[in-house]
């Protein structure tokens, strides 16, 4: 099946702005574990997790506006997702919850980067983009796993 470059281009889009609201999730989801945290895993998690997705994301929503911006497509404004509720003691149920959009995230990531649109209708600062986003969260379900090993002790 073939398609313009322009739905190329805006399927491109789309796929990245799921990422996006997904990263989006996982942020909202870090901050809930945080607030629920002592002080010292507090300050871990900001650094080891809450700060590379927050990192991501708006790398991610950079990539999408300068993209969109570059070949006149209209640009998308991403929202913040409300914070889940948790409940102290539970910060690895939303640590979890964040991993999985991370995973998520990077499943659509890797599936547009393995797809030939990125080469076909993209350009190097998308391609760029995408490989920065990938990067900034690659580490992240290792780090997030010592992180809750270490909580509640």
């Amino acid at each position: 099946m073939s398609y313009s470059a322009a739905d190329g281009r805006q399927q491109l889009l789309d796929t990245l702005a799921d990422a996006t609201d997904r990263l989006g999730s996982a942020l909202a989801s870090l901050g809930a574990a945080y607030d629920v945290l002592d002080e010292h895993a507090g300050d871990r998690l900001e650094t080891e997790l809450f700060r590379p997705v927050q990192l991501a994301y708006g790398r991610a929503q950079r990539t999408h506006s300068s993209f969109a911006g570059r070949y006149g497509l209209p640009a998308r404004t991403f929202e913040a997702t409300g914070a889940p509720l948790v409940h102290p003691g539970h910060a690895q149920d939303a640590i979890e919850d964040a991993l999985g959009a991370v995973s998520e995230a990077d499943g659509r990531l890797s599936t547009l980067q393995d797809s030939m649109l990125p080469v076909e209708v993209g350009d190097r600062e998308l391609r760029s983009g995408l490989t920065e986003v990938r990067t900034l969260i690659g580490g992240l379900p290792d780090r997030a796993r010592d992180l809750m090993r270490t909580l509640g002790r």
